[in-house]
Order: structure tokens, then sequence, then C-alpha cells
């Protein structure tokens, strides 16, 4: 099972996909560049990357589900 520690929420508004706070840099209200096909891809299991806009900092996306982004490293 994995664990809540690698887990980071995230908001969506219209088909825009919003983090209330990076969890690399602290920067809060990031829209990121993530489009509705990746999600999808990432809610089927596909590995999806995503770049932070506001630091550049990396995110791995093992999975996702309606509230959480699922990563490879702990965030929390």
């Amino acid at each position: 099972m994995s664990s809540l520690r690698n887990t980071w929420p995230y908001d969506r508004m219209m088909k825009d996909i919003y983090f209330h706070e990076c969890p690399y840099c602290s920067k809060g209200n990031v829209l990121t560049n993530l489009k509705e096909q990746d999600l999808e891809h990432a809610k089927e299991g596909f590995r999806t990357y995503l770049i932070m806009p506001c630091c550049h900092s990396k995110m791995t996306i093992l999975k996702a589900d309606e509230d959480y982004l699922w990563t490879n490293e702990q965030l929390r």
C-alpha cells in the first residue's frame, strides 16, 4: 500500500489543475501545466511527469484519483 506521504492534493477549475501550494518551493496557488488528458492517463495508472512552473522541479506522478496525485517521492 502506498503511503499518504507520497501524495499531493490538487483542485480542478474548469479544465485547469491547481495546487494550493507547491510541494517544492511553497509558492501559493500554482496553476500547473498538467492537461486533462495527462490527468486521465495518470488515473489509468500511466506514469506522468509534471514540471512545476514556479520552481521547475520535476514531479513523477505514478497514479491519480479525484483528489490526490500519487508520486514516487515523499512530499509531506
